[in-house]
């Protein structure tokens, strides 16, 4: 199959299902025939420009809709120990940006160090916190309410009033926060 007709496929398929419609009602819309359609989708025919202009004007997408390259999954390694860290409260609270925010994707995701005997106070901010502990004890103060976790123990909350994490063990601890901004 040449590179052009996977694309194609892919893309038509994708949008097909996307909307869930069945090939006949495809055909219905477009004028173009259910075998042609099943053809393209499988990869078996290369489509004339004729042919998916009518595609495109039936389902009300662009023409270059069937033409974007397909998004092939990308594995990223991050390593923490190469991210400079963002150093607040005397050294003593490390924040690692893993995977910073991302507008699409609306979330964003920290590896925090906190040495021993220490409290870092987070003001209120939009958006879900989820924190799980790696290594150590962490308190989370919310509300004047505390909460234990240990690495078998993680908490969601609402970040939108100010909260602190806190560290009163004599060993360091090492937690991850993933947050999640609302649209």
């Amino acid at each position: 199959m040449e590179f052009i007709q996977e694309i194609i496929a892919h893309n038509l398929a994708t949008l097909r299902k996307s909307r869930q419609l069945s090939l006949d009602r495809v055909a219905e819309v477009t004028g173009v025939s259910k075998a042609m359609l099943a053809q393209i989708e499988n990869g078996k025919s290369n489509p004339t420009v004729t042919t998916l202009w009518k595609i495109a004007n039936g389902l009300q997408v662009s023409f270059s809709a069937f033409l974007k390259e397909i998004d092939k999954p990308k594995a990223e390694i991050i390593n923490i120990k190469q991210i400079p860290p963002l150093i607040d409260d005397d050294g003593n609270y490390l924040v690692y940006s893993v995977f910073p925010f991302h507008p699409e994707k609306r979330f964003e995701i920290f590896s925090v160090d906190l040495k021993p005997g220490t409290r870092h106070l987070s003001e209120a901010h939009a958006g879900e916190e989820y924190v799980f502990v790696q290594q150590g004890k962490l308190t989370l103060e919310i509300h004047r309410e505390q909460y234990e976790l240990t690495p078998d123990v993680a908490m969601k909350f609402n970040a939108a009033s100010e909260h602190a994490y806190i560290n009163a063990s004599d060993e360091p601890t090492r937690f991850y926060v993933f947050i999640s901004y609302p649209e």
